[in-house]
């Protein structure tokens, strides 16, 4: 139990930590790619927006899989009694409102559409999955 926990804690530390070092070497040669003014073709994607595209997939997946273990344990238990309500009500909210301003703000244009929700898509995996989720526990 602890030692798994404690494991686990380490890891993602230094999973955390790897990828802000990442992060940072690639802001800094991105930087220096701009002062040599090198072309770039519009339709490809550069290391930044992959690291975050990378980074937005990662944090869909763990946000998902926060609410499984209060899942499982409430089944197991047949019960929701220990949980904060207002905890997972305010959670419910602000993905709610997170995934809502992410969808008004959708280009206008039938050609941009496409492309921004892909670009957003964990993002809104995230916040409405996790909202489908909250709707279980509450």
């Amino acid at each position: 139990g602890s030692k798994s926990l404690k494991n686990f804690c380490v890891t993602w530390i230094m999973v955390c930590v790897a990828l802000c070092v990442i992060f940072l070497c690639q802001l800094l040669l991105r930087n220096q790619d701009q002062s040599t003014v090198m072309g770039r073709n519009n339709n490809s994607l550069d290391m930044i927006e992959m690291s975050g595209f990378i980074c937005g997939y990662i944090s869909c997946v763990f946000y998902l899989g926060s609410r499984f273990p209060q899942l499982y344990k409430n089944f197991r238990r047949r019960s929701t009694e220990g949980s904060s309500y207002l905890l997972f009500a305010l959670a419910m909210m602000g993905n709610c409102t997170y995934g809502l301003s992410l969808v008004f703000k959708m280009p206008a244009t039938e050609s941009f559409r496409a492309l921004y929700f892909l670009h957003h898509l964990p993002w809104l995996i995230g916040s409405f999955g996790v909202l489908f989720l909250d709707i279980f526990v509450s």
